[in-house]
Formats: C-alpha cells, sequence, structure tokens
C-alpha cells in the first residue's frame, strides 16, 4: 500500500503534459463535476470564479487554470452551462469518468471541482448525486490522483468514502463552503489550543445546505481547542419552544446567544421600525421574532458542549460566541455575508481552491466535513424521532487542524 501510495503522490503533482486546450503555458486544466449549473448555483458562484477571475488582495485575478471539461447531473431550464461551454471552450461529457479524462483513456486534468450542493430536504434528507465514487473509480484505475474541492459532503457516508480514498490514494481534499472562509467580524480565530468550554452559533435558513453549513462553520472554530478534535458523543434535535427551554435550562448559554446576536448587522423586530438598537436575548422579544425556532444540541466526547440555533425572522446572518476556560470575556464574532447575487464571500474560497490545486495541500483538514455531516444526519434523524437525543459512534473520531488560519480577516 505505501508504494502505490507514493506513486499517486507522485503522480498527482504531474500536469496532463501536452493536453492542454488553450493557449496559457502553465495552466492548470480543472474538470467540474456539477448536479447543475443553475442562477445560484455553487457552479454557477464557484466555477466563474475560475473562468472569470475574483478579486484578491487588491487585484482582479485570473487563476493560471482552465475548466477544460463538465459533467453536469442536471439541465433545467435554467441552465447557463451551454453559455459558459460557448463562450470559454470547454467541453461537457455525458459521463464522470468521460469528464475526468476528458474523452481519452486516463484521467487528463490536474484538478477536480465537486460543485454539487444538497439542495434543499427530501424524505431521504439527502439530495443530489453520488459523484466521489465514480470519480474514485477513475483514480483507482488511473493509478493517479489530483487536488479536489467539494463544496458539501452528501451526508456522512459520502463524506467518510472521501476521506477515506484521500488517505489510501494521496491526494489532497478541501471540503466546505464558503462561510468558515468569509471576512470575520472581528477576525477572531481561537488559537490553537483553547480550552472551550461551550460553545454557540446562531445561523439562518430552512434547507439542508443551510444546516450544514451552520454546522461546519462551528466545527471549523472549536476543532482548534484543546487536544484538537476527538469526536462527538451525541446529537438532539430541539424545536418550538422547547428552544427556549433547553436555554433556560442551561443546555446552551443565554450568556452565549446575547454576545453572538450582538454581533448581528440584521437585528429584526422594532430596531426596523424606530432605528433604536434592542436587546433582542433578555427583552422577550426573541420568541415572538422567531416563529420556528430549531436547535442541534451537541455533546463533544471531551466534554465541550455546544449548540447551533436556527433564528429565522431575529437575525439574517451567521454569529459565534464561546466561552473559553480562564478568559473573562465571551470570544464573538460575525462570519460576513455580502449581499447577492455576486455573493463577495466565495472569493475567499476560491482562493483556497487555488492554493489547493497550486500546492497540492489543502489548508483544513477533511475530517471537518466528516464530523459536520455526521451530526447533521443526525440532527435530521433525531428531528423525525420527535427529539430523541442519539449517541454518535460513528463520530468517534481524532485529528488535528492546521495552525494556520484559513479565512479572509476582518
Amino acid at each position: 500500500m505505501t508504494g502505490r501510495r507514493n506513486f499517486l503522490k507522485m503522480a498527482s503533482a504531474v500536469p496532463g503534459a501536452g493536453l492542454s486546450s488553450r493557449p496559457r503555458p502553465g495552466a492548470r486544466r480543472l474538470a467540474i463535476l456539477a448536479s447543475r449549473w443553475t442562477p445560484g448555483s455553487p457552479a454557477r458562484r464557484i466555477a466563474d470564479r475560475f473562468l472569470i477571475g475574483y478579486p484578491r488582495e487588491g487585484r482582479w485575478r485570473r487563476p493560471a487554470m482552465e475548466v477544460v471539461s463538465l459533467y453536469l447531473d442536471q439541465t433545467p431550464d435554467a441552465d447557463q452551462s451551454r453559455e459558459r461551454s460557448a463562450e470559454f471552450g470547454f467541453r461537457t461529457y455525458p459521463s464522470v469518468a468521460e469528464a475526468l479524462r476528458c474523452g481519452r483513456d486516463r484521467l487528463a486534468v490536474d484538478g477536480v471541482l465537486i460543485l454539487a450542493g444538497q439542495g434543499d430536504d427530501s424524505s431521504s434528507g439527502l439530495s443530489g448525486p453520488d459523484l466521489v465514487g465514480p470519480m474514485v473509480r477513475v483514480f483507482e484505475e488511473d493509478r493517479r490522483a489530483v487536488p479536489v474541492y467539494w463544496d458539501e459532503p452528501l451526508g456522512l457516508a459520502q463524506a467518510r468514502k472521501m476521506v477515506e480514498a484521500s488517505r489510501e490514494l494521496g491526494f489532497p481534499v478541501l471540503a466546505g463552503s464558503s462561510l468558515p472562509m468569509t471576512w470575520r467580524l472581528p477576525p477572531l480565530e481561537l488559537p490553537t489550543g483553547s480550552r472551550v468550554e461551550q460553545a454557540l452559533l446562531v445561523g439562518i435558513g430552512f434547507g439542508r445546505s443551510d444546516r450544514y453549513r451552520a454546522l461546519e462553520t462551528l466545527q471549523a472554530m472549536v476543532e482548534r481547542r484543546s487536544g484538537g478534535e476527538t469526536g462527538v458523543r451525541s446529537v438532539q434535535s430541539v424545536a418550538g419552544q422547547a428552544v427556549w427551554r433547553a436555554g433556560s435550562s442551561g443546555r446552551w448559554s443565554r450568556e452565549l446567544l446575547q454576545a453572538a446576536v450582538a454581533r448581528s448587522d440584521s437585528l429584526q423586530g422594532e430596531t426596523l421600525k424606530d432605528g433604536r438598537p434592542r436587546d433582542l436575548v433578555n427583552s422577550g422579544e426573541l420568541p415572538r421574532l422567531v416563529e420556528h425556532p430549531e436547535a442541534c444540541l451537541v455533546d463533544y466526547s471531551d466534554g465541550v458542549k455546544a449548540a447551533v440555533l436556527m433564528l429565522n425572522g431575529a437575525v439574517g446572518d451567521f454569529t459565534f460566541a464561546a466561552r473559553l476556560r480562564d478568559h473573562s470575556e465571551v470570544a464573538s464574532t460575525q462570519f460576513l455575508l455580502p449581499p447577492e447575487p455576486n455573493r463577495a464571500g466565495s472569493t475567499c474560497l476560491a482562493a483556497r481552491i487555488e492554493d489547493l490545486i497550486q500546492s497540492g495541500r489543502s489548508p483544513v483538514r477533511p475530517e471537518r466535513a466528516w464530523v459536520a455531516s455526521g451530526i447533521l444526519d443526525r440532527w435530521v434523524e433525531s428531528r423525525k424521532k420527535g427529539g430523541l437525543a442519539l449517541e454518535t459512534p460513528e463520530l468517534t473520531l481524532e485529528y488535528r487542524p492546521s495552525a494556520e488560519s484559513s479565512f479572509c480577516g476582518s
């Protein structure tokens, strides 16, 4: 196995020599595997950064990369891929294998962008195609693997498959959304080795993708705690008035909620009417504004307690707060969401993807997606079972995150 892994690591660094379809010397060749290419889709938000460019460090940057192939699972009426293909000269293939091989007999790209997204909730809790399995089969058959960006895993099974394939075949993976990468106000990063006692993230949205982003961002913050990540013990879904009762009983901290909400730039309610700031947490206004509160309560194996509160109607952004041992002040920040349609926050993610493909190193451990996906699966299951607390032996894993920060700053 060691010889095979070393072979793939060496091979992954070799560009597809002589295969470039456009006159850009040294450009890396990218394959995109997507569920659909429509306005607002991950393919539109991320792929356009590599077709058109994006602002980076005060300049417009066109990455030294070419999108050369595309596989699409769906082509709805709003499809934009045909226009992009005609404008930029890449080809759409009928299968994942053909897209990765560019119609030839061996892997012919230097990086892969899996832009499937998660869609909305379904009866199974999951939606979208499995693009990981076909990609891994090509890597195995062709004895070559390349860096992979994966926007949002479709549940624990796929996340685990990707992590295990990455370990076995030796290719780097960057998995996750733009939210942990975007600007933070203030630019908070918990120091490596922080002694986290309790953490809370406030989020918005209704679909599975919104919940995943919230959990992934929570994990990005707390994985830096003392001892690194050691796994999750249990997950519980709480909804309706039970959310507020859980706060009153101390299962999540009202102090942390107040600190997180205080970082929001989009407070709703009376603030919009008379312009005066409001203490939503202690004024009693919060339960009135949030008609359908929902929370995910997470107990980590090392004793840290965390919660994600989805507070649609009270705020319009994502914020975080944590209590650290031996610190008198609560740590808190906002994850900036620039307005549509450009979603400038994805430029921070594009920079990390570019670095991944150029360097062959990921700034983020793929196990983060494993944990976030597993928590989400159990959150959905717990909700279906009436809020039953579920043990999570499948999330007993250990990893230490990179010491370097990967977000854009403030």
